[in-house]
């Protein structure tokens, strides 16, 4: 077999590929045995048909079509293999010469990744902000708890902002009722503005069995964008009252006696917060960096069909939800389908670049994943998506993702690893110590309810497992994922 492998550009080659006809006969042995299954000839049973009956019978034109299609796929993942070319997506074929019982000729363009050249990374630096902890940020930390522990009380007045009412909704248009856009006995907090528009002005004011009719715009279903006649009666008016700020409040919401205890305690789980915070603005930032000093040229089909897929992968769940484009766009507040577009394109080319970046960083520093990095990746990433790392490694499996998650371990490894080298400082000229960015062995009680508990339990999930969890799909993982290992830049 002879080929040749031609530069198109920095992200497209021509493989120029020729088999001689003996290469074939694997081809040959498939095809005639798939078709003597299907023919059936007089005086021979099933699958004994000769070959040159077949040929006959099914005209040689069929067979050497059908040994074409067979033998293609096959030659041309050997002639990747062997060149070790970085394929992307799915190769345009055209077979060029087909001579009989002498030789079979073929193209096939591909998209490949292209060769990154690296700068020096021996003295890479960023900065990130201070850590520091506001009074006013303790505050609404307390505040969120103390209005967990708010009790709500009936008040004969009207409704005004901050106030809970109990109200009935009643949707038409013209005279049609619409079903989902009515409903009895809800709870709303007058001033939030979370149900839709026109909604507290036509509350505010209202008091108990007192109705009133707004217009407002559909935002979903199948009469989205459409004005709509919406009735609201108010059931009750309800005012929260909040506990005092003192130590009894203290002892109640939390595991500490005092109230200043209470602040001490979310103040440095504040700061605990703030500095894995440094950690992730330090990552983000070191890949700014990336993207600026390193050019890395980009496949264009790659991105065009990237935009494709989450085109239709949106619009599908617009269609479930009863939406479309533009009351989409509409409630996410962007102007217009060519912004959305635009953001979207450049979000998809940075992750595409920093992919490149990460693996030829990879690449040149020969980093390896094993079984201990899959199962630590996969112990996270079920935790966050709230099931069992089995049930996280099933899904991998089913969903033929494995190599794909295998190539986006050995990005985040060599992106620590890149992390752990640079300086990083913040604005005060202060060195931050990576190993406080590290989670925690042990997660200390936490006061009962504040944002910064859901931030370290997320910190907290990030801790090395043990290996033997999910350990068959780690090796199974490391075994088959040496080739084709892209993320966004999957075939």
């Amino acid at each position: 077999m002879k080929s040749t492998i031609e530069e198109l550009g920095p992200t497209r080659v021509r493989m120029a590929i020729e088999v001689p006809w003996g290469d074939l006969d694997h081809a040959f042995g498939e095809v005639y045995k798939e078709l003597g299954k299907q023919v059936r000839v007089p005086g021979f049973r099933p699958g004994k048909v000769p070959n040159r009956v077949l040929d006959q019978r099914v005209g040689r034109p069929l067979v050497l079509e059908q040994v074409v299609q067979h033998a293609i796929p096959e030659v041309y993942s050997e002639v990747v293999r062997e060149n070790q070319v970085r394929v992307l997506g799915q190769p345009d074929i055209e077979v060029t010469r087909l001579d009989d019982n002498d030789t079979l000729a073929f193209t096939a363009e591909v998209d490949v990744a292209p060769k990154v050249e690296l700068p020096s990374l021996d003295e890479l630096a960023v900065t990130v902000d201070d850590v520091e902890v506001t009074d006013e940020e303790i505050d609404e930390q307390i505040s969120v708890m103390r209005e967990r522990f708010g009790m709500l009380t009936g008040v004969d007045r009207a409704a005004q902002d901050g106030d809970f009412v109990s109200i009935d909704l009643e949707a038409k248009l013209g005279d049609e009722v619409l079903e989902d856009g009515s409903t009895t006995g809800m709870s709303y907090e007058v001033g939030s503005g979370n149900l839709m528009e026109g909604l507290d002005d036509a509350v505010r004011g209202l008091s108990a069995d007192e109705s009133t009719t707004f217009q407002t715009a559909l935002l979903q279903g199948p009469n989205a964008g459409e004005t709509a006649d919406v009735t609201v009666t108010v059931r009750s008016v309800k005012t929260k009252e909040l506990p005092e700020l003192d130590d009894e409040f203290a002892s109640t919401a939390s595991e500490f006696d005092t109230l200043e205890e209470l602040r001490e305690d979310v103040r440095t789980r504040l700061a605990r917060t703030k500095v894995l915070q440094q950690g992730a603005q330090a990552r983000d930032k070191l890949v700014e960096h990336l993207l600026e000093t390193v050019e890395v040229p980009i496949p264009e089909n790659l991105v065009e069909r990237e935009i494709e897929f989450r085109n239709q992968a949106m619009l599908n769940e617009l269609q479930q939800a009863g939406m479309d484009w533009d009351s989409f766009l509409q409630m996410a507040g962007v102007e217009s389908r060519e912004a959305y577009d635009a953001d979207q394109r450049k979000t998809i080319e940075e992750a595409v670049r920093t992919q490149f970046i990460l693996d030829a960083i990879a690449d040149a520093r020969e980093v390896t994943v094993d079984n201990e990095d899959l199962s630590a990746q996969i112990m996270a990433q079920a935790q966050r998506n709230r099931m069992s790392p089995e049930q996280y490694a099933q899904q991998l499996q089913q969903g033929g993702n494995i190599a794909e998650f295998v190539a986006d371990v050995r990005r985040t490894k060599t992106l620590a690893q890149l992390l752990e080298q640079t300086t990083i400082t913040d604005a005060s000229g202060n060195v931050v110590d990576l190993e406080a960015l590290r989670p925690r062995t042990v997660q200390a009680p936490a006061a009962a309810g504040t944002d910064a508990d859901a931030e370290d339990a997320d910190a907290d999930a990030e801790e090395a497992p043990d290996a033997e969890v999910a350990n068959a799909v780690a090796v199974e993982a490391a075994e088959g994922a040496t080739e084709d290992t892209e993320d966004v830049t999957k075939a």
